[in-house]
C-alpha cells in the first residue's frame, strides 16, 4: 500500500551537527586504543569461542504466507540488527544484511553464523526499509539490490541516498533524515533520533554521512531501534521525548574496552534501556557475525544475568521466531544460547 511520504522537523538543535562537512556526536567520543594494540589483542587475546560451532544456532524458517497471515503486529529477527516488523498489516525491515558476509566482498570478512530464516527473493512486498548508518554490517549492497524492486520506500540518514541511487534504487523512493525529523506513513510514524557512533565505508569517508536510531510509533505501540551506539546522554533525551516505550531493540555486541565510544557493553545497554523508559528489552547486534574479541554468547549471557539480578527477563526469541507485539509486556522467551555455551 502506497502512502504519501512527508517529513516534519520535531526538534531543533542537534540535527545541525556538521563540522567542516563531517558529522559529529552530541557527547565527546571516548578515544579508541591504538590500532597496533588492537591488532595485538586480536592475535593473542581473541576468545576461542568468538564463533559458535557451525549449524548450532537455532533458526526457525519463515514463509511469505506466514508473514501475511492474520492481522496482528509481529516482529521477527533475521539476524544481527536485521529485523522484520509487521506493523498494521505492512512489512518493514531494519538494516537488512542478508548476505553471507558483512564485508565489502563476499569472499572475505565476517561470515554469518547461521542460515537466514527466509531468503530475500521469498519476502513479500515491503512497505519500507529503515537504515541506521552505512557500515557494512548495517547497509549491504547485495541485499539492497535484491530487495529494492519490492520495497516502496527507504528511510535513511542524511548522505546515504547517493549510495542507494548508485546501487539502483529509484531516487523517488528515498527520503533522507537529520536527527529529530519524522515521517507519518499511513498509521505509522517514524522519527530519526540521535546515536553515538560514526559512519564510513572506505578510507576517506569517515563521518561523511549521518548515523541515527529510530523511534517507531504504531496506533498501539512505541518501539525504539538503536542502530549502533555507544552509551551517551541522548538516551535520556529520547526517553523523555518519546517514552515510555513498549519495546527497546538495543545494540549489545561487538564491544570492547579498546573502542568504548561506539558500541555499548551489556551493562551500558541495560542503563540505556532504563534511560529510555522502556518496558522490555530485546538485545540485537549479536549472534550473527564475529566482529569483536568476546565470546559470541557473551552479550546475551551478560545482559540476561544482569536482567535476572534485577528481577526481569529479556526478550530473546530464536532467529526467525514470531514475537507478538501486542503481548510483548508479558512475553516469555527462552535463553536459547545457554545450552550452546560450552
Amino acid at each position: 500500500m502506497a502512502h504519501e511520504l512527508t517529513s516534519t522537523q520535531v526538534q531543533t538543535g542537534s540535527e545541525k551537527n556538521t563540522d567542516n562537512g563531517r558529522y559529529t556526536n552530541i557527547d565527546p567520543m571516548r578515544p579508541n586504543a591504538s590500532m597496533l594494540s588492537i591488532l595485538k589483542r586480536y592475535f593473542f587475546e581473541k576468545s576461542d569461542r568468538s564463533q559458535p560451532q557451525p549449524g548450532v544456532i537455532p533458526v526457525e524458517q519463515m514463509t511469505a504466507a506466514e508473514l501475511l497471515a492474520g492481522d496482528d503486529d509481529r516482529l521477527y529477527r533475521l539476524g544481527h540488527s536485521s529485523l522484520l516488523l509487521r506493523l498494521d498489516g505492512e512489512i518493514w525491515l531494519t538494516d537488512p544484511v542478508l548476505s553471507k558476509r558483512a564485508a565489502p566482498v563476499q569472499w572475505a570478512g565476517p561470515k554469518r553464523f547461521h542460515e537466514l530464516p527466509i531468503q530475500a527473493q521469498d519476502l513479500p512486498a515491503i512497505s519500507g526499509v529503515l537504515i541506521s548508518h552505512n557500515h557494512y554490517d548495517h547497509l549491504d549492497k547485495t541485499s539492497i539490490r535484491q530487495l529494492h524492486d519490492k520495497v516502496a520506500r527507504f528511510l535513511v540518514p542524511e548522505g546515504v541516498a547517493a549510495t542507494l541511487i548508485e546501487w539502483g534504487v529509484a531516487a523517488e523512493k528515498i527520503q533522507e533524515f537529520r536527527w529529530w525529523e519524522s515521517a507519518q506513513i499511513g498509521s505509522l510514524r517514524f522519527t530519526s533520533t540521535p546515536a553515538q557512533h560514526f559512519s564510513g565505508r572506505g578510507l576517506f569517508d569517515r563521518d561523511a554521512t549521518l548515523w541515527m536510531s529510530w523511534v517507531i510509533e504504531t496506533p498501539t505501540q512505541k518501539i525504539f531501534f538503536s542502530g549502533d551506539s555507544g552509551y551517551f546522554s541522548g538516551f535520556k533525551t529520547i526517553g523523555a521525548a518519546f517514552g515510555p516505550f513498549d519495546l527497546a531493540l538495543m545494540e549489545t555486541g561487538a564491544y570492547d574496552p579498546a573502542w568504548p565510544g561506539v558500541h555499548m557493553t551489556p551493562e551500558e545497554t541495560w542503563q540505556a534501556y532504563r534511560d529510555l523508559n522502556a518496558n522490555r528489552l530485546f538485545p540485537i547486534h549479536n549472534s550473527t557475525f564475529d566482529l569483536a574479541l568476546h565470546a559470541w554468547f557473551d552479550p546475551l549471557e551478560r545482559l540476561a544475568t544482569l536482567a535476572e539480578s534485577q528481577g526481569q527477563s529479556l526478550v530473546t526469541p530464536r532467529i526467525g521466531a514470531p514475537l507478538a507485539l501486542a503481548g510483548v509486556a508479558d512475553s516469555q522467551t527462552e535463553a536459547w544460547w545457554r545450552p550452546l555455551m560450552q
